[in-house]
């Protein structure tokens, strides 16, 4: 919590408390003075704090008259320090907002080559706790304030608005973005999505989240390059649990990400030379140098080679994806200044 917030809600704090001493005090000033009633206390102690101005339930003797002027004056002052605290709380937190979010809409600004994820419902949080494992920066769009207001952190940068406007998506940075991951949970709202963010950046990598099968192809011809259906590789998944438990169980610990267990990674061939010339995977050894293993190869022209050969000559635009523990994924990284 902000600590001014913090300052001011402890101020709050002290008021109530005041103002519940102060009524304490009058009630039992007025019943034990005046031999009110309890009610008639109460309701004496609530009009001279007040200061409505309202007649005395019966006459007040000498003592009483100068028991009230203390009372009225004693409120006075902490009727004042509560509705100054209150108010300046109010003004605080809505300006405290606003800064919140001018120093996160700066960050988000400052990003380039970035991901974008639209809806951090069950596929938007599973996409980033991936991208925070692999330390890729991106930003959230949601339009739950609620959503915002808890999950929001300097790791979790959100703009708030509907995926759908262009204003919303220009405000996340999609002329500068790399990918966009729209995880809506409605097809026709992703499509809307990816028509928005293809005809914006034209050049970006989109993936889309689809609930049908008939969505599938016109998500594809909106201009999504990859189209998701999470129910069908869910079904998928369980019946490969029958046929090929262990195997899917052993694909499975490769793909949990955590804080420091990345298994795999893929890696541009250009960072892992230090001149010009790209020569093959036996010149690269990086068996030796890191402990991971390559175990596949993707082309400039995206064909894909699984377990290439050492003496493969490798091409510039390609990358090839390694296998490691991960300790050994990390050594790779610092050893080749991956980020």
């Amino acid at each position: 919590m902000n600590p001014l917030i913090k300052l001011f809600r402890e101020k709050i704090y002290t008021a109530v408390f005041l103002l519940s001493i102060i009524m304490l005090i009058g009630v039992l000033g007025f019943k034990f003075m005046s031999n009110y009633s309890w009610v008639d206390a109460l309701y004496m102690t609530v009009i001279t704090i007040t200061t409505v101005g309202f007649g005395e339930v019966q006459p007040l003797d000498d003592n009483a008259k100068i028991f009230t002027i203390f009372l009225i004056l004693a409120s006075v002052v902490i009727l004042g320090y509560a509705i100054s605290v209150i108010t300046e709380y109010i003004l605080s937190k809505n300006n405290y907002e606003e800064l919140k979010q001018k120093k996160m809409q700066k960050k988000i600004d400052s990003l380039n080559n970035h991901i974008i994820i639209c809806g951090y419902g069950r596929n938007g949080k599973q996409a980033a706790k991936k991208l925070l494992a692999y330390k890729k920066p991106f930003v959230i769009i949601e339009k739950n304030k609620d959503i915002i207001d808890k999950f929001q952190s300097e790791m979790v940068p959100f703009v708030f608005g509907n995926a759908n406007e262009d204003d919303v998506l220009i405000q996340a940075g999609i002329d500068r973005a790399e990918t966009l991951i729209s995880a809506l949970p409605n097809d026709a709202d992703n499509l809307f999505v990816v028509l928005s963010a293809r005809q914006i950046n034209n050049t970006m990598n989109i993936i889309s989240r689809a609930s049908q099968e008939t969505s599938y192809q016109k998500l594809k011809l909106a201009g999504a390059n990859n189209v998701i259906l999470p129910d069908r590789i869910g079904g998928d998944h369980m019946a490969s649990l029958v046929v090929v438990p262990d195997l899917i169980e052993f694909i499975d610990n490769l793909s949990i990400v955590g804080k420091s267990n990345v298994n795999i990674e893929e890696v541009a061939v250009e960072k892992l030379f230090t001149t010009d010339k790209i020569e093959t995977l036996r010149h690269l050894d990086l068996r030796k140098k890191t402990g991971c293993t390559v175990i596949g190869y993707k082309g400039e022209h995206g064909e894909y080679i699984v377990n290439p050969e050492a003496d493969m000559q490798l091409q510039p635009k390609s990358k090839i994806i390694v296998l490691g523990r991960p300790e050994q994924i990390q050594k790779l990284n610092s050893v080749y200044d991956i980020d």
